[in-house]
């Protein structure tokens, strides 16, 4: 059997021998040949027999191509399949490339496939590497062993004493290799496809108990286990990985054709698959190549999972996992991005968004729409006020909610919807409050259906999350101001707010109230600027809450404030079923001229608000208000309850789109839908 020998010993006999330079008929020259066959190293390691594992593929020399990224290694492999616990010629290719320096982790891309190693296994190699330099030639054998079996060289040099055994300590090699039984528990990589730029950590762990499975649309499946000691480990088998070979390079080869501009129009992956092939290009392969290149590649798969609602990429993203948000609750994935991985998003959120993000605009606030349609929130930092590229994606609240369809999915009952309904109608001003995540955006998008159709809307927002479209292709009269952070073209929230109130006499919408805005939309409210609805979001838990916000932070008048009509919260809560949310109170701003209070019209009672009672034995001040001029409060109380028989009848028929709600409240007969 022809033993491979190690290119670093080839190089140093051929060095030491340089003279005898005719070749016999296998390449090696005469005098390397009279070397190898007095020192019969060729015997040596065609007798050895590997205690971890057959050689199954010492019959021929590794191909990889070795270079190194900064501290990686790389191995690009074509004949090999990059697993370094069974491929005993790529383990001597690698512990030879690590004889002159050291390296932290070793990648090796394999037919489409990148594995990345870290850990015991890459500090094994680095120190058979630093054994094999410093041994020099006092022995041949060690050498070729450390080269081939770093494991078995360990435990011949741990029985040694002498020079030998010092040099095993000094390079590591023994330490490195204490407690590993077998390559196998040397080399676990992360695997993932090299044109996703993404790996997959396919260990789970002790202690870990298996709790969910599920296949997604897009074919992958996850599984969430429990975890003793952690966070709960949410594992995707992407789809990705179960291609074939021949699938993968098929897919390799489409995805230069579209990175060359070789392809164009409406197909571009399907006809980059196509090309130089007489075959139709696969669903699959199409649907995963134009994943990873109009889409944003693995979050396709992860908001596939109708429990995702976001997905978090923390910086040094080689060193951390992608984690998630699964129905609230905070979960640990088995996705790392690599750098370059990061920088693609990094690309596409600048494509998609427009909007500049680089070392010089090192932060990003923008929305994307993923491949299947689902809109994301991305928030981005990088260098450097960051240490590399970090992102937050959120989903964004659906276009499609309505009051009728809050109803349907038990986010209120239809008495509060219909109180909302006619007071947003009748020009109520009232902030959306809540905490991060409660749905404060999804309840203001669905107030906006509320507005007559003749009523013209400025809306006002730095990432546009409110349903414009939708709310325009109803009939609805909405102008949407776009603000930032004030460099360059774009202006400011409180130079927006300005602008909105020249641009017609309406309603004014303010996506979140949080800065200098404040000030210039309770000064226009006070002054009565604006005599319609005026509607906005804010961070806080409650009216009292908001009102310190409002006041003390933001620094607004008291006096300034008692304009708001209504203060609405919502909250995001736990269910047995999973993560919901809910309207939990609406409390209406009372003052005496000096003094300023607040009363709860509806509050939480078990799961659901409920009302206290003020509405119904005339109490409420907003109620009051609303009356119009030929109307008395107990009209504005039966237009709430037959806008609340109307509200329960759409949810119960499940007629909650816009456009038949819209039809239903301008007293047309509904269409199917």
């Amino acid at each position: 059997m022809e033993i491979p020998l190690s290119s670093r010993v080839i190089r140093e006999f051929i060095s030491e021998y340089a003279a005898s330079v005719a070749m016999t008929q296998d390449g090696t020259t005469n005098g390397l040949r009279s070397i190898i066959d007095r020192r019969d190293i060729r015997g040596v390691l065609a007798s050895r027999i590997d205690r971890f594992g057959s050689e199954d593929d010492s019959s021929g020399g590794c191909s990889c191509h070795v270079s190194f990224d900064g501290d990686t290694l790389v191995l690009e492999a074509s004949d090999c399949d990059g697993q370094l616990a069974t491929a005993a010629a790529c383990r001597r290719t690698v512990v030879d490339a690590l004889t002159d320096r050291d390296a932290s982790r070793i990648v090796v891309r394999s037919n489409g496939l990148e594995r990345q190693y870290r850990g015991r296994g890459v500090g094994l190699c680095s120190s058979a590497g630093r054994f094999v330099d410093r041994l020099g030639e006092r022995n041949d054998r060690l050498t070729m062993t450390a080269l081939d079996d770093p494991l078995a060289i360990a435990d011949e040099v741990t029985m040694r004493v002498g020079p030998v055994a010092d040099i095993g300590i000094d390079a590591g090699l023994t330490r490195a290799a204490q407690g590993l039984d077998s390559y196998e528990d040397a080399f676990s990589p992360t695997v993932g496809l090299t044109i996703g730029h993404y790996r997959l950590d396919p260990s789970i762990g002790d202690g870990t108990r298996l709790r969910d499975v599920r296949t997604l649309d897009t074919g992958t499946d996850v599984r969430i286990y429990t975890r003793q000691d952690g966070v709960p480990h949410y594992v995707l088998d992407i789809v990705d990985l179960s291609l074939t070979s021949a699938e993968r390079r098929r897919l390799v080869d489409g995805y230069e054709a579209i990175a060359e501009g070789a392809v164009e129009g409406d197909r571009v992956a399907s006809q980059a698959l196509e090309q130089g092939s007489d075959e139709s290009a696969d669903p699959l392969l199409t649907t995963v190549l134009r994943k990873h290149t109009a889409g944003y590649g693995i979050l396709e798969d992860l908001f596939a999972d109708q429990r995702v609602s976001d997905v978090y990429v923390t910086s040094p993203v080689a060193r951390n996992p992608v984690r998630v948000v699964v129905d609230g609750e905070s979960m640990a994935t088995n996705v790392f991005l690599t750098q370059d991985g990061a920088r693609a998003l990094a690309s596409r959120v600048r494509r998609t968004s427009g909007r500049a993000f680089s070392r010089a605009n090192p932060t990003v606030d923008a929305t994307a729409a993923l491949e299947n349609g689902t809109g994301v929130r991305v928030a981005g930092v990088t260098d450097p006020v960051a240490d590399g590229v970090a992102f937050a994606f959120r989903e964004r609240a659906a276009d499609r909610f309505t009051l009728p369809g809050l109803v349907a999915n038990g986010t209120m009952p239809a008495e509060v919807a219909a109180f909302l309904s006619v007071a947003v109608e009748r020009n109520a001003a009232a902030l959306i409050a809540g905490t991060r995540g409660s749905g404060k955006t999804t309840l203001l998008g669905t107030l906006l259906y509320e507005l007559t159709p003749g009523t013209r809307t400025v809306l006002i927002e730095d990432t546009p999350e409110l349903p414009v479209e939708a709310l325009q292709s109803v009939g609805r009269d909405v102008q949407a101001l776009r603000t930032g952070s004030g460099d360059g073209p774009e202006i400011t929230p409180k130079d927006a707010l300005k602008t909105a109130l020249r641009l017609g006499d309406g309603a004014l919408v303010v996506g979140e109230i949080r800065g200098d805005e404040a000030q210039v939309l309770y000064e226009a409210m006070r002054v009565g600027a604006n005599a319609n609805a005026v509607l906005g979001t804010i961070h806080g838990d409650g009216a009292g809450d908001v009102y310190e916000r409002v006041v003390s932070d933001l620094g607004v008048a008291p006096s300034s404030f008692s304009t708001t009509d209504l203060v609405v919260t919502v909250q995001a809560h736990r269910t047995a079923t999973g993560r919901t949310r809910r309207l939990a109170s609406i409390e209406e701003v009372v003052t005496d001229g000096d003094d300023i209070w607040f009363e709860s019209l509806f509050k939480l009672e078990g799961t659901r608000a409920v009302p206290t009672g003020r509405i119904d034995r005339g109490e409420s001040r907003v109620v009051n208000q609303l009356a119009r001029p030929t109307e008395t409060y107990a009209d504005v109380r039966a237009a709430i309850d037959e806008r609340a028989t109307r509200t329960e009848t759409l949810a119960d028929a499940g007629r909650t789109r816009p456009r038949e709600v819209a039809t239903a409240y301008a007293g047309r007969r509904l269409e199917d839908g």
